[in-house]
């Protein structure tokens, strides 16, 4: 009888290292196959010959396609809002890259990005914004999807952050402050979207931004240098 007892437990131990085996298989095959978020940055960032970040996460993405670093996924299976990450470059400049998910203001879960008008802005478009710094010029660059297709937009670095009154975010950030409202003077990243409904524009200049001047993009109703405030991000840009 006991040894009857004793070879039904071991039995029952070489089932139970079975399982644990399998299971331990089952969990790499997920990580493998994209059941976590992975960022890294890469030496050039943006525009430098390297890649700003890297998901692992095979659902949803920035604005220009690539999956979302360390994002959540929402409800309809598309990654959350990111953040921003950014380092040195090659070169001795530096990048930055932020991303944003427009939500109304006062919404459940806050969002750096705010629509103000969800006819033109939709709740869950989508904007990406680059920076990349050196010695001689800055480049400034916006990619947006989830807008309203083949419409123009207008929008501006400005200088404060965003909040639920859209005049927050203060004035278009100037180099030469109180001089002309230009593209020459000001960042204007214009844009007029696909069929899609989505869009990109890139601001080129040979100075750089002020210690904390340049804190936001607006979106405009119109091009040019005025227009209805409709939505607007905070983004970190660096001197």
């Amino acid at each position: 009888m006991t040894g009857s007892v004793d070879r039904a437990v071991a039995g029952e131990g070489r089932r139970t290292g079975r399982r644990k085996v399998l299971v331990g298989v089952a969990a790499v095959m997920m990580l493998a196959g994209g059941g976590a978020s992975i960022a890294h940055g890469a030496a050039d960032g943006p525009g430098g010959g390297g890649h700003a970040a890297h998901g692992t996460a095979s659902a949803g993405g920035s604005a220009d396609g690539q999956a979302n670093p360390g994002g959540k996924a929402d409800a309809d299976g598309q990654t959350s809002e990111v953040g921003m990450v950014g380092g040195a470059s090659r070169s001795g400049g530096f990048w930055m890259r932020a991303d944003g998910v427009f939500s109304p203001p006062g919404s459940f879960v806050p969002s750096d990005a705010l629509t103000y008008d969800t006819g033109l802005v939709p709740a869950a478009a989508r904007i990406e914004v680059t920076q990349y710094a050196d010695r001689t010029t800055t480049r400034v660059g916006t990619r947006l999807r989830g807008l309203l297709p083949n419409r123009a937009y207008g929008m501006h670095v400005h200088t404060s952050p965003c909040a639920a009154d859209p005049a927050s975010a203060g004035p278009h950030y100037q180099h030469s402050a109180s001089a002309t409202a230009d593209p020459v003077n000001e960042v204007w990243l214009d844009f007029r979207t696909d069929r899609n409904g989505a869009g990109a524009a890139e601001a080129r200049h040979d100075w750089g931004f002020r210690d904390g001047g340049a804190r936001s993009v607006i979106i405009h109703d119109v091009q040019g240098g005025a227009g209805k405030r409709i939505a607007c991000f905070t983004v970190p840009f660096s001197s």
